[in-house]
């Protein structure tokens, strides 16, 4: 679904830095410890935890080469090192890290189960364990305020909305994850930034990227349909007396200790 560094970070790439800065400085973890980034992408967690964590190290894993490409391009600290790995099959021996965090990818994976069991098999005895996805139901506005014009105009949309096609994106769900792998005191709580676009078109041109459900879906479609998503969405969207558009994005966020 992902595969270009640079199309997912003209899509995505500027919120989920800023929610992996909040995030890591949220968890206040003390320095040198070591770090497992599950689902690294383009570095945007791992980055924000060299920047705020102080750690002796932190393993980035991917499953596309492509991410991990513009990962080694954005992140150079030597206390990094990304490596393809399925999060299902972590590469790594038990007890391997103090801290193992996931940013916005466990959705994806076919099996969320199995990947956190692994998180919970790597994760060092009294470590943490912690990961957060969008709310993709109600509080990511972005993607929401799209599919809901795009299933207004096309009812078959209504199935492909984010917030249906991954149930894990809710708290119940996703804190049941945490604790049938086994991981103690699992708590889930909210965070979440804003999003402000800076005009009408800095909000609809990264759904023109092609990658990722909303783009694909987009590209899919005959110029007219898309033409009139973009009108409906131009219409309904909030915007201040500059042009400015202020949207917020929520994300939930499970923390359990191994």
């Amino acid at each position: 679904m992902w595969q270009s560094g640079d199309a997912y970070e003209a899509f995505m790439g500027r919120w989920s830095r800023r929610l992996a800065e909040t995030f890591v400085r949220q968890l206040d973890i003390p320095p040198g410890r070591r770090w497992l980034d599950v689902g690294c992408g383009t570095g945007a967690l791992t980055a924000a935890v060299l920047a705020a964590a102080d750690p002796v190290e932190v393993a980035g894993v991917d499953p596309s080469e492509g991410f991990l490409a513009s990962a080694r391009e954005r992140v150079p600290d030597p206390r990094a090192a990304f490596t393809v790995a399925d999060a299902r099959d972590l590469p790594f021996p038990d007890d391997r890290f103090d801290v193992v965090v996931s940013g916005l990818v466990l959705n994806f994976v076919p099996d969320p189960a199995a990947a956190a069991a692994e998180i919970k098999r790597v994760t060092a005895p009294g470590g943490r364990a912690v990961a957060y996805l969008w709310d993709l139901a109600q509080g990511m506005e972005m993607l929401r305020c799209f599919w809901d014009a795009a299933a207004e105009l096309d009812p078959a949309a209504a199935e492909l909305h984010e917030g249906r096609r991954y149930p894990l994106c809710r708290p119940e769900p996703f804190g049941r994850l945490w604790t049938e792998a086994g991981l103690k005191q699992a708590v889930v709580d909210e965070l979440t930034i804003p999003t402000t676009f800076r005009d009408f078109d800095d909000y609809w041109q990264p759904f023109l990227g092609r990658q990722g459900p909303a783009p694909a879906y987009l590209a899919a479609l005959p110029e007219e349909q898309q033409g009139r998503i973009r009108e409906l969405l131009r219409s309904r969207l909030p915007a201040n007396p500059d042009g400015s558009i202020p949207l917020t994005a929520r994300a939930w966020v499970v923390s359990g200790t191994a």
